[in-house]
């Protein structure tokens, strides 16, 4: 993982938002309706150039393949290994559950973006690995043609497949952990053998706690978390630490948040992850004060810090001194050369939907690149 000494680098949590022919194509394919895979193929191949550019051209550093080929962030698992099967009911976050006719606006104004969310009915091993080989000669391909510092690529925890994808089959949860572990390892393994950077999204260590899990005390949940962590950093095992990324969130929706449980009782057992970069939301007005909590828990001294400066859940375009503000925030206490400028979460969680307008996401980006410029030179004392 490449880290600069004289400026603060860009990137971002990795979801884009979707051209329409990726769209039609993603859900065409998770429907199981006939398509023409080499024509699949190729409007993949091209999304992924053309996102990898605008990145570069948007002063986005670290880039992502804006995960094109991928459904959702957690559910595109039911292509890649066996064991999942059907449908299952999608339980709604706490604060939404509380107001019914908000939560049933959001449910409509996303109906357009159904897409299944498998159930565990069978034992899970891998299915097929040549969709990962296929996304990573992608992004490699897109990134010779662009100029990015370094290129990373998304895949799903162990413990957000199971808090996303019920289990039906094996004995308990920690049973079901392991067998995801095990099978997920290979993905991670193929990323980071072709010289990408890994990043594991793990909503389930925050958004867990009031969605699938919000029927247990914050003790209950805390002892699935630390068992998360575990199955995560077994998966993990064949992998280098600064080769990993991990993000964090409590739900990329418009919602309240109320429910959304403190950082002072995650971030402990966050840090207990293998991976060197941990990237939070820092930027909507639920979490932004949360850089404070980095002067009480110690951020390991082998780990990077990427807060989110930008958010993705609403569409003001953030004022490039907004985010030196917050930078130079974070810097004062994780220290200026462990500290990357990125967003809350991504800005395609589901192919088809997302609560901020395209072209205010690219904006957002030039004035992510703006806004980590403006702290580079405050904090380095020359122009970046």
């Amino acid at each position: 993982m490449k880290q600069s000494t004289d400026r603060i680098l860009t990137t971002h949590v990795g979801s884009l938002p979707r051209p329409q022919e990726v769209v039609d194509l993603l859900f065409a394919q998770d429907r199981g309706e006939d398509y023409d895979a080499a024509q699949f193929d190729e409007v993949m191949r091209r999304a992924v150039a053309d996102v990898v550019k605008t990145q570069a051209e948007s002063g986005i550093d670290i880039a992502s393949d804006g995960e094109m080929s991928k459904i959702s962030y957690a559910t595109y698992i039911r292509h890649r290994l066996t064991g999942f099967e059907g449908d299952s009911a999608r339980p709604t976050p706490q604060d939404l559950d509380d107001y019914p006719e908000y939560r049933d606006r959001l449910v409509k104004m996303g109906a357009s973006a159904t897409y299944r969310r498998p159930v565990c009915k069978g034992p899970i091993k891998v299915r097929d690995l040549k969709p990962v080989e296929t996304d990573i000669a992608h992004m490699k391909e897109a990134m010779a043609k662009a100029k990015v510092t370094e290129g990373f690529m998304n895949a799903v925890s162990p413990g957000t497949i199971a808090v996303l994808q019920p289990n039906e089959y094996y004995p308990s949860h920690e049973a079901y952990l392991e067998a995801l572990a095990n099978a997920m390892s290979e993905e991670y393994e193929m990323i980071v053998r072709s010289g990408l950077l890994l990043q594991l999204d793990c909503p389930d260590l925050a958004m867990g706690r009031h969605s699938r899990f919000k029927n247990l005390s914050d003790e209950e949940f805390l002892r699935y978390a630390e068992m998360q962590v575990e199955a995560l950093n077994h998966a993990l095992a064949k992998v280098p630490a600064d080769r990993v990324r991990m993000h964090v969130c409590w739900g990329n929706y418009e919602g309240s948040h109320v429910h959304d449980m403190s950082c002072m009782k995650i971030f402990p057992i966050v840090i207990k992850a293998k991976p060197m970069a941990l990237l939070v939301e820092g930027a909507n007005p639920r979490h932004e004060h949360e850089w404070e909590a980095w002067t009480r828990i110690k951020l390991p001294e082998d780990k990077v810090l990427v807060p989110g400066v930008i958010a993705s859940s609403i569409n003001y375009v953030e004022h490039p001194e907004v985010i030196a503000q917050r930078l130079l925030r974070y810097a004062d206490v994780v220290g200026r050369e462990r500290l990357m400028a990125g967003s809350d979460c991504g800005f395609g969680t589901f192919a088809g939907f997302g609560p901020v307008f395209p072209a205010f996401a690219w904006m957002k980006f030039r004035a992510l690149a703006e806004g980590a410029k403006i702290a580079s030179e405050k904090l380095w004392g020359r122009a970046a």
